[in-house]
This record gives C-alpha cells, sequence and structure tokens, in this order.
C-alpha cells in the first residue's frame, strides 16, 4: 500500500479507513471525501467486508472541510453552486457512511471539527480516545452547519443540546460527549485502535446481513410514524429468515452451541 492521504487495508473481513493529513489535522480534500465514498460503497458490495473502522492519523480526527482546497470568490460563483457543491460533497459523504451496509465505527483519535465531527457522528458505534475533542465550528467562521449535522445532533441529543452545541461552537471533551450520548465509550488513547480492532472483529464475526437491516431499521425509525417502522421491521424479518446466518442462529440455539456465522 502507497502511502496516501487515505490509508485503506483490509484483514479478518474488517476495512481500516485511515484519514492521513496530521500536518492538516486530517482536513478533508474533495477527493480524499471521494475517496471515502468510494470505499464505503465497495464495503457495501463485498462479501470480505463485513465491518469498517475509521480513524485518523496524528493530533486530529478531522478538522472538516480542507477550505483552502474548497474556497472559491464569491464572484465565480454562478446561482446554485453552493447547494450542488454541499449535495455532492459533505451531504454525500455523510450519506455514503449512513447507507453503508456494514457497521462502521469511528476511533476518534484527536480533534474532529465541523464536517469531521458529523463525519463521526454518522458511524454506527464511536470510540473516542480521552484526548478527543469534538467542535461545531460552524458558527465561529460565520457559516450555517452542514454534512448532516442539524439531522444528525437533534435526534441524538435533542434540539436544545444541539443548537446549544451550534450556536456557541465550544469544544466538547471526550468524557462530555460520552455524557451527552454522543460518544458510546470513552477510552485512554494508547488503547483507542486495540479497542476499535476487538469491536470490529466482534461485529466482523456476527450475522451480517441481520446488522445491515438492524441498521437501516434504526436510522428509518428516526423519520418514521409506528405504521410505517412496524411494516418495516415486518419486511426485513422476512428477508433476514431467508439468510444462512439466520437458520445457523436457530440451529445452534436449539443445539445448545455458538453460532458460526458467515455472513450471507
Amino acid at each position: 500500500m502507497t502511502e496516501s492521504a487515505i490509508l485503506h487495508t483490509t484483514g479478518d473481513h474488517v476495512l481500516s479507513i485511515t484519514l492521513n493529513r496530521p500536518e492538516a489535522l486530517n482536513a478533508l480534500t474533495p477527493a480524499q471525501r471521494e475517496e471515502i465514498v468510494r470505499l464505503l460503497s465497495e464495503a457495501s458490495a463485498s462479501a470480505d467486508v463485513r465491518a469498517v473502522v475509521l480513524t485518523g492519523t496524528g493530533r486530529g480526527f478531522c478538522a472538516g472541510a480542507d477550505l483552502r482546497a474548497t474556497a472559491t470568490t464569491t464572484a465565480a460563483r454562478v446561482a446554485g453552486d453552493v447547494a450542488r457543491t454541499l449535495r455532492t460533497g459533505a451531504q454525500h459523504l455523510i450519506a455514503a457512511v449512513l447507507d453503508c451496509e456494514k457497521p462502521v465505527i469511528a476511533a476518534v483519535n484527536g480533534t474532529a471539527a465541523g464536517l469531521g465531527a458529523h463525519l463521526a457522528f454518522a458511524c454506527d458505534l464511536v470510540l473516542a480516545a480521552e484526548s478527543a475533542r469534538f467542535i461545531e465550528v460552524f458558527a465561529r467562521r460565520g457559516l450555517v452547519p452542514d454534512g448532516g449535522g442539524a439531522y444528525l445532533l437533534p435526534r441524538v441529543i435533542g434540539p436544545q443540546r444541539a443548537k446549544e452545541l451550534m450556536f456557541f461552537g465550544d469544544a466538547l471533551t471526550a468524557a462530555d460527549a460520552e455524557r451527552l450520548g454522543l460518544v458510546n465509550r470513552v477510552v485512554p488513547d494508547a488503547d483507542l485502535d486495540k479497542t476499535a480492532r476487538a469491536w470490529a472483529e466482534r461485529l466482523a464475526t456476527g450475522p451480517t446481513r441481520a446488522l445491515a437491516l438492524t441498521k437501516q431499521l434504526v436510522n428509518a425509525s428516526l423519520d418514521a410514524d409506528r405504521a410505517t417502522a412496524f411494516a418495516a421491521e415486518a419486511a426485513a424479518q422476512e428477508i433476514n429468515m431467508t439468510t444462512a446466518d439466520a437458520q445457523e442462529g436457530v440451529r445452534s440455539f436449539v443445539e445448545r452451541r455458538s453460532p458460526a456465522y458467515k455472513g450471507h
């Protein structure tokens, strides 16, 4: 694997994606953003990938979008450019995480600001090093939150807490993020990679299709009424019961042994 701004390896059915611009606190360029989208799309379609870990090198998880790489002058803009750029850029990235058919774990190793914070919050599970910080930096720059932040945060912590973070732009410690429910667990910095790997390997030995359907149900439930959610649950159960893993799960229960899931 050649050194690049996005590192990726696959082993034991776990795809590891590492943002690798430590000198820029892993701020994302458009090319990096599209590379992550591509990797997540391929992970969904690959039988060899059953879990994903997303992390960064150096002191930062991700400082957000690299504004130096995306800045344009007001005079050069055409009406609709900003909205189009968001739809095909930051929003496309967050949607790729939410729509990935494999569980995605964020291992937040340092500062996660702006789009970088939203990239972490879009993941299915969030592990944070004790040194991690989360910053809704947009108001500091006179900007409106992007990358799905105003969609993601209220659904996790409620509108008042979300507005407090977004209005003031204060740094949120890892411990406070865990207290608010934005983070699943805080671990010592030295244990972050090991813990993320252990979680990912556990997921990678699980019933992959059942996990994908569970992720889809939970994400969709936030925008659905009860009747729609119940109908989606019934449809997911119908689909899942045709999988080999579901049959193995029932069979192992009857035979009083641990299941051996194959991911299909």
